[in-house]
């Protein structure tokens, strides 16, 4: 997952608003969302090569979510995947501040990430670049290849975009909150952050939505939860026919 939006306790039937786009190579084996068969209470997609994934919730109502930390210069051999670290999330009964404290034991372990867990009660953000725990209090954030609510073009963007559909929300919600998803407008070169790849793959990789020849945005997930409901469409984008899954979990 290479963008998270989400809103915390700022609607006032959706408790938790999440609009993500989930980016890889376009090659990687990969599960569409679905009831994990070895873990039925999971709803999530899955990453076919290491069996963990980007982001998930449970029946009850965990949910976790990550996005990679962009340094084309970090050693990741013999580190696990991170995509372990929501799966565990999900599958254990840890509440998520002592889920995030084991996390940040074990911080060197993975490459550079961002996470995301908890439920309608509490939400934590950590990185293990940071390595600092926080809770989040209400409101609107963003989260890319960088820490928390960095003032990328993209993260800019999304977080202003995702504020307006919720104060002046018309129409169908849900749709509102794909088509910002697919907003594949690039971030002038003057405002481009500089995480030590190449100019021309910063141009690629600064829109919410990605295209190019061998890597891009895979999938899109909107989640709403309330206090009764869930709410999980993901719309995994194969060509000019996307193929969508759509769940309602009642709490």
């Amino acid at each position: 997952m290479c963008l998270i939006l989400f809103a915390y306790k700022v609607h006032p039937a959706y408790k938790l608003i999440v609009a993500a786009n989930r980016d890889e190579f376009y090659g990687r084996p990969t599960a569409p969302a679905h009831f994990w068969e070895d873990h039925p209470a999971i709803l999530a997609g899955r990453d076919l090569s290491k069996m963990g994934t980007w982001m998930g919730v449970t029946k009850n109502g965990r949910f976790a979510a990550l996005t990679n930390y962009r340094d084309p210069n970090e050693v990741t051999d013999g580190k696990r995947s991170r995509g372990d670290l929501v799966a565990d999330f999900l599958k254990g009964s840890a509440s998520p501040s002592r889920f995030m404290k084991i996390a940040s034991e074990h911080r060197s372990s993975y490459p550079g990430y961002n996470l995301l867990a908890g439920n309608l009660e509490e939400l934590f953000y950590y990185s293990n670049v940071e390595d600092r725990i926080e809770q989040l209090r209400p409101g609107v954030y963003g989260v890319s290849n960088h820490v928390l609510n960095t003032e990328w073009p993209k993260v800019k963007k999304g977080k202003e975009g995702l504020s307006k559909i919720i104060d002046h929300a018309a129409g169908d919600f849900t749709e509102a909150l794909f088509t910002l998803l697919q907003n594949a407008d690039p971030a002038p070169d003057d405002m481009l952050p500089k995480t030590g790849v190449s100019l021309e793959w910063e141009r690629m990789l600064s829109p919410l939505f990605i295209r190019s020849e061998g890597y891009g945005t895979r999938s899109s997930t909107v989640m709403l939860m309330s206090e009764d409901e869930i709410f999980y469409k993901e719309r995994v984008h194969i060509g000019d026919s996307p193929q969508e899954q759509e769940f309602i979990i009642q709490k």
